[in-house]
């Protein structure tokens, strides 16, 4: 769609809130977070004029990455101001605004992502920051980017900006309840393992309890000085043990 095409504010506001009430009713507890996020950029590429391709770069992490992506070719784009610390998408997580970039008006700033932009057909770029609400307890949380590209160098306005904003939003309760979940999953699967950790090494015990006629601590320190011996952890230790009395 050519920027002078556009729909007028009232016709892109009521379509960007019926957007978002499709995405709200179409999240779920259990999906993973890239899941999640994959359904908010294909939202936000749909709703927002001009917006040709939409990755989502989630930079709360060690190491940034792209999350989600419309284009995984553009992903390239992200990487590309991941690897210098530098861009448009870095500019937005440090300003906490939404920063918009027309290519080859930035080539001394970030040359890395002009580059990029460029061997892509890219003529603008909207990165706008994902934030995590402050509460009692904490202070508002950058956790990322929605970043918009386009093919037309007149893309984006401040309107833009402003619907871009009801999106991160979104995304903001979005990440924060896949990252609830998440923890909760790790959790679950964390006690489920140290449940099967300790059942395995409570039966290599008894086995060398009945073959050594020694006591169950006795036996716990033979499995422990075997495992700082081999540098093996001492749940594989124990099972080692169990194979071998199983397979003989």
């Amino acid at each position: 769609m050519a920027a002078g095409d556009r729909p007028d504010a009232l016709s892109r506001l009521d379509e960007t809130a019926e957007a978002l009430t499709v995405l709200r009713d179409s999240f779920t507890d259990e999906e993973p977070l890239d899941t999640a996020l994959q359904r908010l950029a294909d939202t936000t590429s749909g709703a927002i004029p001009d917006a040709d391709a939409v990755t989502v770069s989630l930079m709360d992490l060690a190491q940034p990455r792209t999350a989600a992506a419309t284009n995984p070719r553009l992903i390239e784009v992200d990487e590309k101001q991941y690897s210098a610390n530098r861009g448009p998408c870095f500019e937005s997580a440090r300003t906490q605004r939404a920063v918009r970039a027309v290519v080859g008006e930035h080539l001394d700033e970030w040359p890395e992502f002009e580059a990029a932009a460029a061997e892509h057909a890219i003529r603008a770029y909207l990165s706008v920051p994902v934030l995590l609400p402050s509460s009692k307890s904490t202070q508002e949380q950058h956790l990322g980017s929605l970043n918009i590209y386009s093919y037309t160098a007149a893309a984006f306005d401040p309107f833009d900006e402003g619907l871009m904003r009801l999106f991160t939003t979104t995304a903001s309760a979005t990440i924060a309840c896949a990252q609830r979940q998440q923890r909760s999953r790790d959790h679950i699967s964390s006690l489920e393992q140290a449940l099967v950790s300790r059942a395995v090494i409570d039966q290599a015990k008894g086995i060398l309890m009945a073959v050594h006629s020694c006591t169950a601590d006795e036996a716990f320190a033979m499995l422990v000085q075997r495992s700082q011996h081999e540098n093996i952890k001492l749940r594989d230790i124990a099972k080692n043990l169990l194979d071998s009395v199983t397979s003989s």
